[in-house]
């Protein structure tokens, strides 16, 4: 009886530490968010969103906008970013800052396939435009590269603002692009709420 007693209080104790160390591997290093959820600030690394949810964040922001119009965008998002070793998912999140949920509104409009503000400057100085969503989004990354690498593009130079980001790797993450990229300072804030709203995708 003794000796089934303590198997019992062996067997109690041993599903105690399986089921912490189940729960703790499942929680990241900021709070309780799923460690494979937890989207890096850094621009320089590898987004974790998959293009379905992305479109899926999107789409929670500006349900009217055409579900596959940003299902692609995402899909350019991804790839481009991948290529240059760019976060694609601070990418995607600065693109639906800088375009408002593609709705625009400001000195860069649809037709220009320029979703970062690259160039807008003034009513005289609108923006760079691109032939297409693609490059526009490989102009952006290429950008984004930039600023938050030293390290050579891999593909062919689109961004013909990227010889004016001196010195190169200035920004490493979100908060540094903030006076840097935008003369916003809580440009970095406005990029980490969205972020963390991404995260619950």
């Amino acid at each position: 009886m003794k000796r089934f007693c303590l198997l019992k209080d062996f067997f109690y104790v041993f599903c105690l530490i399986a089921i912490s160390l189940v729960f703790f591997s499942c929680v990241g290093t900021k709070g309780f968010i799923p460690e494979q959820q937890f989207i890096d600030r850094n621009i320089a690394s590898f987004g974790i969103k998959s293009v379905e949810q992305l479109t899926n964040f999107f789409m929670s922001k500006n349900p009217t906008a055409d579900v596959n119009q940003v299902k692609e965008m995402a899909m350019y998002y991804v790839e481009e970013a991948f290529m240059e070793g760019i976060n694609s998912d601070v990418a995607f999140v600065q693109m639906c800052l800088e375009t408002g949920f593609l709705k625009f509104g400001g000195l860069v409009t649809p037709d220009m396939n320029n979703f970062c503000g690259l160039g807008a400057i003034d009513v005289n100085n609108p923006g760079e435009r691109f032939e297409s969503p693609r490059m526009g989004v490989r102009a952006h990354i290429q950008h984004l590269h930039a600023y938050g690498t030293t390290i050579p593009l891999k593909g062919e130079l689109i961004d013909g603002r990227y010889k004016y980001v001196v010195p190169r790797g200035k920004a490493p993450d979100i908060y540094s692009l903030s006076g840097t990229w935008a003369a916003d300072k809580a440009y970095g804030e406005k990029l980490e709420k969205l972020i963390i709203q991404l995260e619950n995708f």
